[in-house]
């Protein structure tokens, strides 16, 4: 039977809700989509959003063949069969959802077919393409960012279902779902298929069933990662070592859990062993080369390792101050004894004049003399 969020996805641009700085009069893709405009980009968005909806719109308006593919359940020999069917002169857009899946090795080979433009890829992605994706097949693509939908988008794709629910239902849904229509959409049908009646207490059921438990966008991602962060922290690792395996068991991106690794040594371990960074950089890097399952275990030992690690936020501390102050002051002048003079002009204005580099003295602009950021 087709989910409800398929029955009512729009199939033209005027049906589409949200994303008006991309589809609103004059915007970059209603421009591309109504001059049939043939590219390659990526939309880097939260689930949701409608990455999927317009990529099958854009698609449908260049009257292309469009093949679609996960990242998660496929690989080369998907995109080479993709390469040699014959389209007989049709444009080939290939849509791959959850791009940061591919690693880099099935990246390098899709690369020369968007190139040769015999294949116009549209990626999508959770995650920041600078990130995840290789710098030269990122070159080749636009990316369009997509926002979490507004609450009066909620309403409108809500009430499209047509199913029936009082006002409290409706606001509890929108400020639950967070900007996702695709969550909202299936809470709302699974809670019409569990109990009929859509009201407060059924929608909260429905959410508790585990169906709907762990949504990686939703409020159980957030507070599991929180809860491992928190473990650390406190240098607990059966703890973080419970939380981690918590996420790995739901389907987490490991690569999501690497980066806040990589965060937390610098964030909360810092000065007191800086070589944390060092080991969070290699399970990042370790999880990237190897994959799930054999990677949780790089996550472990990380896991293990920084809450063992003496912990120390001064730098982090630190920087947020100078932050606050830049925030508080915009831009103040800097001294002219640290300005380069790189021309007799800025010579003669005294740029660089009397700065000696050993100097014991404040080079904060004057505003801030003598103010301390860094406290060990």
């Amino acid at each position: 039977m087709e989910p409800l969020a398929s029955k009512i996805r729009p199939k033209i641009l005027e049906e589409f809700v949200g994303q008006e700085h991309l589809v609103g009069q004059g915007k970059p893709l209603r421009i591309a989509i109504e001059n049939k405009h043939l590219f390659s980009f990526i939309f880097w968005g939260p689930p949701g959003t409608g990455k999927t909806t317009l990529a099958r719109i854009y698609a449908k308006s260049l009257s292309a063949k469009l093949f679609e593919l996960s990242a998660v359940s496929s690989g080369k020999a998907d995109v080479k069969k993709i390469v040699e069917e014959d389209a007989q002169g049709i444009p080939k857009v290939l849509f791959l959802d959850e791009i940061h899946r591919f690693n880099k090795s099935q990246q390098d080979f899709l690369l020369p077919y968007v190139e040769r433009g015999e294949i116009t890829l549209i990626g999508a992605t959770t995650e920041n393409p600078s990130f995840e994706v290789i710098p030269a097949l990122l070159s080749r693509c636009r990316v369009f960012v997509l926002n979490a939908l507004s609450e009066e988008n909620m309403k409108a794709i809500v009430r499209r279902t047509g199913l029936k629910m009082d006002k409290e239902s409706e606001e509890w849904l929108i400020n639950m779902a967070n900007g996702d229509a695709r969550q909202a959409i299936t809470m709302l049908e699974n809670t019409s298929k569990f109990y009929g009646k859509i009201t407060v207490e059924n929608l909260k059921n429905t959410l508790q069933s585990k169906f709907l438990r762990y949504d990686k966008m939703g409020e159980e991602h957030y507070n599991t990662i929180s809860a491992f962060i928190k473990s650390m922290r406190a240098s607990q690792p059966d703890a973080a070592l419970y939380y981690l395996a918590r996420m790995i068991d739901a389907g987490e991106d490991p690569k999501f859990i690497a980066r806040r690794m990589v965060i937390f040594a610098s964030e909360d371990i810092g000065l007191a062993q800086p070589t944390a960074l060092v080991v969070a950089n290699d399970v990042f890097r370790a999880v990237e080369m190897i994959g799930l399952p054999e990677c949780a275990i790089n996550l472990a030992h990380g896991t293990t390792y920084l809450c063992q690690c003496k912990k120390n936020r001064s730098s982090y501390e630190a920087f947020m101050g100078a932050m606050e102050d830049v925030k508080k002051y915009g831009n103040l002048p800097v001294p002219l004894k640290l300005r380069n003079p790189s021309t007799k002009l800025m010579e003669n204005l005294d740029y660089g004049k009397d700065y000696n580099k050993y100097s014991k003295d404040s080079f904060l602009p004057d505003k801030l003399k003598g103010k301390k950021y860094l406290n060990l």
